[in-house]
């Protein structure tokens, strides 16, 4: 299985247009964990296969091999922090923070430039290591001051399974596992599978499976230099051909020609 472990980091989610909305809204998950940071805007993120509103001035963890899409309007500007994975202990948990107090919003966003001015050329990692671990306080304090109880809906029989999918999908993508495979293990039927999936974010078990897959494709297309053919293969596609139709369904156009248009492709919605 291909690694994208990595160290601190920070960018900007900004709106791409609708012909790149897998850059953010497909499921993907991470090594490591990430803090998305919301400072203009309001939208749906998509975690453990749960869907929650978010606006100005929220902060949300996504723990490593955690699965998450987020949909990223014209109005919103938002960044995403790669956590080190030798860097402070976060949660095991997720966890979505909002404040609507002006002072600690602006601490936290001076804690979170302070990272960022250390990210640069002329700055230091020591230094942006050692602001990671104020904000890890800065969260520590909050998360024991704020009512941080799970959504209800996650402590619910259908939220349970479709965490436990979407964490199975996290480690196994890249098998050839179908939903009656997943369904199985979970002790569910296929059919029972997609309902709780569809109630819990409006997407099909199917939908969810097949995302995770179509985002690792494009990443890998877009960002290596990897064959298509080796590609399949990673994703547990029997051939070359067969991913080929599978990508081309779903994107608008081949592998090949995604990759030469540096990722341009239209992301279709599985029905």
């Amino acid at each position: 299985m291909i690694s994208h472990t990595s160290p601190l980091a920070l960018k900007a989610l900004t709106y791409t247009g609708p012909a790149a909305r897998w850059r953010h809204e497909a499921m993907r998950s991470h090594d490591t964990g990430r803090l998305i940071h919301v400072t203009k805007g309001q939208g749906r993120i998509t975690l453990a296969g749960l869907t929650t509103g978010y606006g100005p001035n929220n902060l949300i963890h996504i723990p490593p091999n955690t699965m998450y899409g987020i949909e990223i309007g014209p109005t919103v500007f938002a960044q995403i922090m790669t956590l080190p994975a030798d860097g402070p202990t976060w949660p095991e948990h997720s966890f979505h923070l909002r404040f609507l107090d002006v002072a600690i919003q602006k601490e936290l966003q001076g804690l979170i430039e302070a990272v960022e001015r250390e990210l640069q050329p002329a700055g230091d990692m020591r230094a942006a290591l050692c602001h990671l671990g104020l904000l890890h306080i800065f969260v520590e304090r909050h998360l024991a001051r704020h009512d941080t109880q799970p959504d209800p809906r996650r402590s619910s029989a259908a939220g349970r399974i479709v965490a436990r999918y979407t964490k199975l999908i996290a480690q196994d993508f890249h098998r050839d596992l179908g939903i009656a495979d997943y369904a199985k293990t979970l002790g569910v039927t296929p059919t029972h599978l997609s309902r709780v999936c569809r109630q819990s974010c409006d997407r099909s078990a199917l939908d969810l499976l097949n995302e995770r897959i179509h985002f690792e494709a494009c990443t890998l297309l877009q960002d290596t230099k990897i064959p298509v053919q080796d590609i399949a293969r990673h994703l547990g596609f029997r051939s070359a051909a067969y991913f080929t139709r599978s990508f081309q369904a779903r994107a608008g156009q081949t592998p090949s020609a995604f990759r030469r248009n540096k990722g341009s492709a239209s992301r279709q919605q599985a029905q």
